[in-house]
């Protein structure tokens, strides 16, 4: 399939201005995991990829996931390893890495990871304690990510907490970012949404212009039994 224009705009803006927001959370679960050399990690959803770039930067090799055409596009521009549909395998993975999955894309990844392999949850953190679920008027609550790894009959090792401000030049930066997240509902109007969202951002705006959303995001840690 190929991307049509509007969509691999929108992913541009998604790998130019977004993607690197998420930066704190991959490197601290990286580091909890000691992801290195030797290490195979699978990436849900990975957008156009950073979340591997990082991890390849470390010695692993990693794959992604991930629907989207105009995305899996610029991962691969990127010279990634990117698939449409989580690989079928016998357990070679030693890491999945997931953002806020939906239980039927879980499912289908966890047979690609080996036993005792670590699968990663993340998502929104406390309502009170993220700016920008408040700023798009309430947003998605954050799934529990706990039950979440009850469900999928993982043993849980631990969970943690990062801080990922979301910080940009301007507003019209702030705009375009958040749009290529998905966070923002959807309407029939795309130039009222923008206007909507523009006010809705400009409480956040500081002197020089720049616009600065401070979130927290958890993350739980489960094994593969």
């Amino acid at each position: 399939m190929t991307p049509t224009p509007t969509a691999t705009l929108v992913a541009r803006d998604w790998a130019e201005i977004q993607e690197r927001m998420l930066v704190p959370l991959y490197e601290a679960v990286y580091d909890r995991l000691e992801v290195g050399p030797g290490d195979r990690l699978l990436g849900l959803d990975c957008g156009a990829g950073l979340a591997l770039l990082l991890a390849a930067g470390r010695g692993a090799a990693a794959t992604g996931v991930e629907a989207d055409p105009a995305r899996r596009a610029l991962a691969r521009e990127r010279l990634l390893e990117v698939v449409a549909a989580p690989p079928d395998g016998a357990r070679p993975y030693d890491v999945l890495l997931a953002f806020s999955p939906s239980e039927a894309t879980l499912d289908a990844a966890l047979p690609a990871v080996r036993r005792g392999g670590a699968v990663v949850l993340a998502d929104w953190g406390p309502a009170e304690r993220c700016t920008v679920p408040a700023v798009l008027g309430g947003g998605p609550a954050p799934r529990d990510l706990d039950a979440a790894v009850e469900r999928a009959g993982l043993a849980p090792d631990g969970s943690g907490r990062v801080f990922c401000p979301f910080g940009y030049a301007d507003v019209d930066s702030a705009v375009r970012g958040l749009l290529s997240a998905g966070l923002y509902e959807a309407a029939s109007d795309p130039a009222q949404v923008e206007k909507e969202l523009a006010e809705a951002l400009h409480p956040y705006e500081r002197a020089d212009g720049a616009v600065w959303l401070p979130n927290i995001f958890r993350y739980v840690v489960a094994r593969v039994r």
